[in-house]
């Protein structure tokens, strides 16, 4: 069992302390209220951008170069991302370098120098990015997806942003706006996790992560919209077409048994190799050499997405059978056995995952920040135990006959009526 302690800085930031017994590693993450979900649409990519520049240095490391040569000298790793919820950056390193870690994030990150001149260099190096990510079928399909499933919402852009953004919109002012209006200690969190032994006094922890600002509590993000059920294509003369589907099934996403419940039915529809689509498509049919499907929620909605990369003259007939599936499952529902093996194998890989620090670190900043849940791993395992059959079934019979549709490859938007 961890032991979970929870304190709060002088500049109300909570500070979560999770001991994980038997390991030698602890990560220090620290995240706010403050990813792609939060901008304004003139700001979108500014949340990513930020969480670049950040790494350019501080008050103490005011180099990149000094970042990034005191973290290997203390055998660290230093990572940090974005998402549309959260901006967080983390360290891990031996667990007896605990204070040095702890100085090293709070002063890059808590007092960012933001110099003019390393926010021009770093603008092209985030439209080589961007510019990555729109070469790659897969990642477009992605952010196809969210466009289709959330229109013209804060959701339905990329976390990235438009590289016209990086050209001529961001400017320095406009970046340290941002970050004074959300990265707010109120709506943030500090997540201490993996071995506690070296830890600092609760004093000299309050200094370090007291270098952030006190500001009042951010604005609520946008509410989410209603679901859209569009279909967008990016067509291509590809051999190869990436397909995306979400649906917005009926789950009570402050609901942690039915986001739970929810976890298990896409494992048992596309989460292992014993699932449906998994045996269906690429087993049996032999339709696709990927396929998945996997649940996930945002603060106010929750979401079922279905993946697949495949052949694309075998894509029609994939997408077809795939909405068969998920039609089988709402009106025949799920087998006991099914949901009893489903339910084994989400909480085991969850109990795997978290014997790494910096997962449960992670996870525990979207319990906390964007759930205001329990943050102790253990209680989220439990929960995923807990899942009871005729759960897993309402979910199923929750999930919409339309899901939103993308795609790249050689197609048009009109070949994905067929199965309408």
């Amino acid at each position: 069992m961890p032991k979970v302690t929870t304190s709060t800085a002088s500049n109300g930031l909570p500070i979560h302390k999770i001991e994980l017994p038997g390991t030698r590693a602890l990560t220090i993450l620290t995240a706010f209220d403050a990813g792609a979900r939060t901008e304004r649409p003139e700001e979108n990519g500014m949340a990513h951008f930020l969480e670049h520049l950040v790494f350019k240095g501080g008050q103490k490391y005011p180099t990149h170069t000094e970042v990034n040569e005191t973290a290997e000298r203390l055998g660290a790793v230093l990572n940090a991302y974005t998402s549309h919820d959260l901006v967080a950056f983390h360290i891990t390193a031996r667990a007896e370098k605990a204070g040095e870690a702890i100085d090293l994030l709070t002063d890059f990150v808590g007092r960012p120098a933001l110099d003019e001149e390393e926010l021009d260099r770093e603008r092209g190096v985030v439209i080589q990015e961007i510019n990555r990510y729109d070469d790659e079928p897969s990642s477009v399909s992605d952010n196809l997806i969210d466009a289709a499933t959330y229109g013209d919402h804060p959701l339905g852009r990329t976390v990235l942003g438009p590289a016209e953004h990086l050209r001529k919109t961001f400017t320095k002012e406009g970046i340290m706006d941002f970050r004074e209006r959300r990265w707010s200690g109120r709506t943030g969190g500090a997540f201490l996790v993996g071995n506690l032994e070296h830890l600092p006094e609760d004093s000299e922890l309050d200094e370090y992560f007291s270098r952030f600002p006190d500001l009042p509590g951010a604005e609520a993000a946008e509410a989410a919209p209603e679901h859209h059920s569009d279909t967008l294509v990016e067509t291509r003369d590809t051999n190869q077409s990436h397909l995306r589907l979400i649906y917005r099934p009926q789950v009570d996403v402050t609901d942690p048994s039915q986001r739970a419940a929810a976890a298990i039915y896409s494992t048992l529809l596309g989460g292992s190799m014993g699932s449906r689509l998994f045996s269906e498509i690429r087993e049996k049919l032999g339709l696709a050499y990927s396929v998945s499907a996997f649940s996930f929620s945002h603060a106010d909605i929750p979401g079922l997405q279905l993946s697949a990369g495949l052949d694309s003259e075998k894509c029609i007939e994939a997408y077809n059978r795939m909405r068969e599936i998920v039609n089988e499952l709402r009106d025949d529902g799920p087998t006991e056995e099914e949901v009893e093996r489903a339910r084994s194998y989400t909480a085991g890989a969850r109990v795997l995952a978290f014997e790494r620090s910096g997962t449960v670190a992670s996870h525990a900043a979207g319990q906390s920040i964007v759930r205001g849940e329990s943050v102790d791993p253990d209680v989220s395992i439990a929960t995923l135990d807990a899942v009871t059959y005729e759960q897993v079934v309402a979910v199923a019979k929750g999930v919409p006959d339309t899901p939103s549709v993308a795609c790249v490859g050689p197609h048009e938007a009109s070949d994905f009526a067929v199965a309408g």
